[in-house]
């Protein structure tokens, strides 16, 4: 009985570090042409014409740049300060 306990116990605890690895890592940054940032969690397929560039999840801008964050749910982009969803 305590084998079958072991055996549940490390298989939860494996199960549980797998979701983990799979959902800590997928978050990537956007930008518009216009400086307006964001954290995308799914990685999507902009079209040129709406000018985001997309980074990954480490990125930041440099001293002389001029970015501003700005945080949305859903998909979608920043346009002139507004979000557009698609």
């Amino acid at each position: 009985m305590k084998n079958v306990k072991k055996l549940a116990t490390a298989a939860l605890l494996g199960a549980s570090a797998l979701g983990f690895a799979a959902t800590g890592a997928s978050a990537e940054i956007a930008c518009n042409g216009e400086g307006e940032c964001w954290h995308i969690h799914n990685h999507y397929a902009y079209h040129p014409e709406f000018g985001v560039v997309v980074h990954p999840d480490g990125w930041a801008w440099g001293p002389n740049d001029h970015y501003v964050w700005r945080e949305h749910t859903g998909r979608g982009y920043w346009h002139s300060g507004v979000w557009i969803k698609f």
